[in-house]
């Protein structure tokens, strides 16, 4: 499952994001709470450098929620403010807001004692493909402003966007890293949505997700595919054609349709109907992926 993604415009992205950044008080790394390691790209913190970080998990709503607080406490032990969030529903968005002001507080009170008053604070959201930037802006402003989508690299422009009246957002496209060498990482991105269906082996990916599932949420795969004990193979290509046969996936001649039941299979995965998923632990890593900048060694 070798997949190797860098879009143009991707790059164009990196260029547009440093010519911004002196602009920015705080930058927003949007991390899907289900992979956070796999969905942190380790070219934002070259970008970023020094600026002030808030670290948000979004869609934890479809995350393991035991997981999603070790990895709260993990960014914190860090030195980050973190705040799980749910940008669909709204769910933490203003806790948001508020981490995001309290962190440009100091550079704010700075351009007061120079005379510059009501100065509204400028925040940059990054994050990978799909990562849900345009639900989070969208759920802040209230409107659907800024264009959504269920497929990754939606956002191709920049715009500025007022939230309130104290926080403006500067919105940018996704950024990827250019090789994914990591496969495992591949995986990841590729089962939860940031990578385009249509550029890796989907039979490999969903084949992987079965082992998984079976191995570690069998009670799950029989619940939502009606499965006994008995009918769970250890073979996951005989579970895939079971599943499909139990849901109806049959072409004529009573032949498996695998496209339908990988679909079927996928889409159950990242709404949520198979259940909650933590397919990264802070325990996988082996060193710290953020590095730590103490308040006192910001430069704004």
């Amino acid at each position: 499952m070798h997949i190797h993604w860098f879009p143009g415009h991707m790059a164009k992205a990196q260029r547009m994001i440093r010519e911004q950044l002196s602009l920015i008080d705080v930058v927003i790394e949007l991390l899907d709470a289900r992979i956070p390691i796999s969905s942190a790209n380790p070219i934002i913190a070259e970008l970023v450098g020094t600026k002030p970080r808030v670290v948000a998990l979004n869609k934890s709503d479809l995350a393991e929620s035991a997981r999603t607080t070790e990895w709260i406490q993990h960014f914190r032990g860090l030195g980050f403010t973190t705040v799980p969030l749910d940008a669909a529903s709204g769910k933490g968005s203003k806790e948001l807001v508020n981490k995001v002001e309290l962190e440009a507080s100091e550079k704010i009170a700075k351009l007061t004692a120079k005379g510059i008053k009501g100065r509204a604070v400028r925040a940059m959201i990054l994050g990978i493909p799909n990562v849900g930037k345009s639900s989070l802006i969208n759920r802040l402003l209230g409107t659907a402003t800024a264009k959504t989508g269920d497929k990754p690299g939606v956002t191709r422009g920049q715009q500025w966007l007022k939230v309130g009246k104290n926080l403006e957002l500067l919105d940018t496209p996704g950024v990827l890293w250019p090789r994914m060498d990591d496969q495992e990482v591949a995986f990841k991105l590729a089962v939860t949505g940031a990578i385009k269906d249509d550029i890796y082996d989907m039979e490999k990916v969903i084949l992987k997700l079965l082992e998984i599932l079976r191995e570690n949420y069998s009670s799950r795969l029989r619940e939502r595919y009606k499965l006994s004990e008995e009918q769970l193979p250890e073979d996951t290509g005989e579970l895939l054609a079971l599943i499909g046969a139990k849901r109806g996936c049959l072409k004529i001649g009573g032949v498996v349709d695998y496209e339908k039941v990988r679909r079927i299979i996928l889409t159950d995965f990242r709404s949520g109907k198979l259940g909650q998923f933590t397919l990264d632990t802070p325990a996988q890593l082996d060193a710290p992926e953020f590095d730590t900048v103490p308040a006192d060694e910001r430069h704004f």
